[in-house]
């Protein structure tokens, strides 16, 4: 008895009932074969008739037992006639990091679950039924596996949701669209289309250590992200200078101010205070001895 749906585990379990359609064929039972329409090698089946076949096929699955050899053999027969549906839509994300192989036996799964719910009777053609539970397998494939990091299912959803807007906006508006657009377009606040954008960061992750293009002039990604500041050394010194300059003297106060913050030379000082620039030197230096020693012991 084949594997049922449900039983599946893996993708290549779901590949391997399609391409199993043409080893199931029963060995007992002639007047089942005889009532199927001649089907040629499966790769020379044109869409319309994949389509005619199909319908043939469904209304006699709707008449065989499931778990029986001749309801296996008619659903892989089908699997095999749709698999186009599954590469067509599959050719939608070959933009994707993930090999097209991958997708296309993710997408196999969505048609067998088309597959099994179709019924004649809705007056639905297959194809325009299938192709949304296929696309949407797939991107459920992306939405579960494919993100660096975890992010909450709905922000998910809504990176979805915002690139599809943006790409509907960006051919109509000749421009990238700006939150405001998104937000009107999606209905939701513009916090909510910025928090998506964040979180669209998190489906692809580089190593600090990556390479860059050969067409990119600059270095690895570690050597563009950051920088050493040399300003950051002197935030302990400021911090133990605090209560040191607070118990000098107003002038000495003074003159460190107009020496060190407003930039004035020593003549200019002098001439502020109304005393020699020797006499600021001398004040000057005296305060930055005190200065250093306090330091020194601090250490």
């Amino acid at each position: 008895m084949p594997p049922r749906l449900d039983e599946l585990s893996t993708a290549d379990d779901a590949h391997e009932i399609a391409r199993s359609a043409t080893s199931t064929t029963p060995h007992d039972d002639e007047d089942f074969l005889a009532d199927l329409p001649e089907i040629p090698p499966y790769d020379e089946v044109g869409p319309l008739d994949a389509r005619a076949l199909s319908k043939t096929l469904f209304a006699r699955l709707q008449s065989l037992e499931e778990g029986t050899h001749e309801h296996a053999y008619v659903r892989n027969t089908l699997v095999e006639l749709n698999l186009a549906l599954v590469k067509f839509a599959a050719s939608r994300f070959r933009s994707r990091s993930e090999p097209m192989e991958d997708i296309v036996q993710v997408g196999t799964i969505g048609l067998i679950k088309a597959i099994d719910r179709f019924e004649l009777s809705r007056g639905v053609e297959f194809p325009t039924f299938a192709m949304p539970t296929i696309v949407g397998e797939i991107k459920r494939f992306f939405r579960d596996t494919s993100w660096s990091v975890r992010v909450p299912r709905r922000l998910q959803e809504l990176r979805l949701d915002l690139a599809k807007a943006g790409d509907e906006l960006a051919q109509r508006l000749d421009r990238a669209p700006t939150v405001g657009e998104l937000a009107e377009r999606l209905g939701i606040t513009r916090e909510e289309v910025v928090e998506g954008m964040a979180a669209s960061n998190a489906y692809t992750a580089s190593s600090l250590d990556a390479q860059p293009e050969e067409d990119d002039t600059e270095g690895a990604l570690a050597d563009r992200i950051g920088y050493e500041d040399h300003g950051l050394e002197g935030i302990e010194y400021v911090e133990s200078l605090k209560p040191l300059i607070a118990e000098l003297q107003p002038r000495d106060r003074r003159i460190l101010s107009l020496r060190f913050v407003a930039n004035m030379t020593q003549s200019e000082i002098g001439e502020e205070l109304g005393i020699s620039q020797m006499h600021v030197s001398r004040l000057l230096t005296r305060t930055l001895t005190k200065l250093r020693k306090g330091l020194m012991i601090e250490e």
